[in-house]
């Protein structure tokens, strides 16, 4: 089992920056992809980003690619978003999640564990 809280999100304007961070608890945390996820009113659960389990390996839905960076310490068992460049569009309730599978995932189905999500909105 894996316990996921996120946290750094807030209000900025347009253009800026936030880096969002899931702590998780638990000692398998090097075992499990990661990945975040957006829901915005009115709109479907969004893929973000994911970062494998072993190697580092990162994919990311076409809207964030290029704005958007996700990273993992797993000494300190934290999985970041880091977040330039953001835009209105990008406001929503983000998301992290855990995934026992070997590959990048970029179904919400494909993960198991859930943090409480962390709102952001982007102001124009």
């Amino acid at each position: 089992q894996v316990q996921l809280v996120e946290s750094g999100g807030g209000l900025v304007q347009a253009g800026g920056s936030l880096r969002l961070s899931c702590a998780a608890s638990g000692r398998t945390f090097t075992s499990y992809g990661m990945g975040w996820f957006r829901l915005a009113p009115g709109k479907e659960r969004e893929f973000v980003a994911t970062i494998n389990c072993c190697d580092g390996a990162t994919y990311y839905a076409d809207s964030v690619k290029g704005r958007f960076t996700i990273s993992r310490d797993n000494i300190k068992n934290t999985v970041y978003l880091q977040m330039d460049s953001l835009k209105p569009e990008d406001t929503a309730v983000y998301y992290c999640a855990a995934q026992r599978g070997w590959v990048l995932a970029s179904k919400g189905s494909q993960y198991g564990y859930w943090g409480q999500g962390t709102q952001v909105t982007v102001s124009s």
